[in-house]
């Protein structure tokens, strides 16, 4: 009996272990086929299945699943607002940077366009003007509008601070040409005001530093033959309706003037819309001949001794890259040439990898859509992308952005005016 129930304990112990067992699979004998299917080809598509559910576990690691339509959708969204952010801040650029360059360039070949003799000089030395005496020249005497009339330094401003001053203050002048005289004021060194205009920010920004004008400061004119040497007294700030400040007498416009005065208009505040004007006054001090030299005021001397001119005239190098259309052709012109290249090397991988079904189908995108149409491997998608971008931004630059300064009525405003009604 003892034996017996030893065997039934062993019994049950087999039986409560082969509960956790996994059953093996039936024998089949070689060769047996009708109505079953052989455990080896069963293996094999079963390895096969977990090693391709291994590899898009592989893929889904490296590759984020398709979105929504939805999200699609605003990622759209999203890259347009992106593309509208760029565009504004390109803006920017253009207004505060660029126009200067362009007036620079503007300015250069205007100066390089009329024959004006450099002053006395002695082997490199240059010489100091005499004041002299009597009535100052009047010159010119009867300008055309957009004519060049003189050219103005303001030593306070920096040495490199010197801007041509045209005949007319519409912002076809001071856009591009510096300062603009009004024409109904006098000209230089005649009894009375001689008014004129300039930006405070963007279109090389001439008149952006006219808040550190101290007391004394010298503002010099220079016309063809002759120089016109004023002092800075004080500034005031008026509406832009406040025509009294560039009448021949500004300090009481119903009585006849008196004294020679020069009014420099230009907009308040300087970052922003201009709601008023910055007005700055000076006072004629002397006059003197180009031939002669330079003012004491425009004079230096170096380390040697020598008399040097104070201000250099030297263009910067961003006003020799020129008009942008050539960037915008060039751009275009190389992006043509690689691409060419590029389909005939590689052709399209990854279209052609899309369509093949060897990589997920992305999701909707205006810059990928753009880098995906591009022929090649990535670094030359991405420069024919780079080279497209490249071209866009100068055709913003060169085209669409004087136009939206010159016709939307907001960016009109923000471009700063500066004169006062004549």
């Amino acid at each position: 009996m003892r034996h017996t129930s030893s065997e039934n304990a062993n019994t049950q112990s087999e039986v409560s272990l082969n509960d956790f067992a996994v059953p093996e699979e039936p024998q089949q004998p070689s060769g047996y086929e009708s109505g079953y299917e052989s455990s080896e080809p069963r293996r094999r598509r079963s390895r096969h299945a977990r090693s391709s559910s291994a590899a898009y576990t592989r893929g889904s690691g490296t590759v984020a699943a398709r979105r929504g339509p939805v999200w699609q959708a605003l990622g759209i969204v999203a890259e347009i607002l992106l593309t509208a952010a760029a565009i504004c801040a390109l803006y920017i650029v253009w207004q505060m940077w660029w126009t200067g360059v362009e007036a620079e360039q503007t300015q250069e070949a205007t100066t390089k366009s009329v024959n004006w003799s450099d002053p006395a000089a002695d082997g490199g030395t240059v010489k100091i003007a005499k004041a002299q005496d009597g009535e100052p020249p009047v010159q010119p005497e009867n300008p055309k509008y957009g004519d060049l009339i003189a050219q103005v330094y303001i030593p306070r401003f920096g040495s490199q601070w010197h801007r041509n001053l045209v005949e007319g203050t519409t912002l076809e002048q001071i856009n591009r040409h510096g300062l603009g005289h009004y024409q109904s004021s006098q000209m230089p060194g005649q009894v009375g005001n001689f008014a004129l205009a300039g930006h405070r920010n963007g279109y090389g920004q001439p008149l952006g530093d006219v808040d550190k004008l101290q007391e004394g400061d010298a503002i010099i004119v220079r016309t063809q033959d002759y120089w016109y040497v004023y002092h800075y007294t004080r500034y005031e700030i008026v509406l832009p309706t406040d025509i009294w400040v560039i009448a021949p007498n500004p300090e009481n416009s119903s009585v006849e003037p008196t004294k020679r005065m020069i009014t420099m208009t230009t907009c308040e505040p300087k970052y922003s819309t201009p709601t008023h004007r910055w007005i700055s006054y000076g006072e004629f001090s002397y006059w003197a001949k180009v031939s002669d030299g330079v003012p004491k005021e425009l004079a230096t001397t170096d380390s040697s001794g020598a008399v040097k001119f104070a201000i250099s005239e030297t263009p910067s190098v961003a006003s020799r890259i020129g008009s942008l259309d050539k960037v915008v052709y060039l751009a275009l012109v190389a992006w043509v040439i690689l691409f060419i290249a590029a389909a005939v090397a590689w052709r399209w991988p990854v279209l052609r990898a899309i369509r093949l079904g060897e990589r997920r189908r992305p999701d909707a995108s205006i810059y990928g859509t753009l880098l995906r149409l591009q022929p090649g491997v990535m670094p030359i998608r991405w420069l024919l992308l780079l080279l497209l971008l490249l071209a866009a931004a100068a055709a913003l630059f060169q085209w669409t952005f004087p136009w939206a300064a010159a016709n939307i009525p907001f960016l009109q405003q923000m471009s700063n005016f500066v004169a006062v009604p004549e």
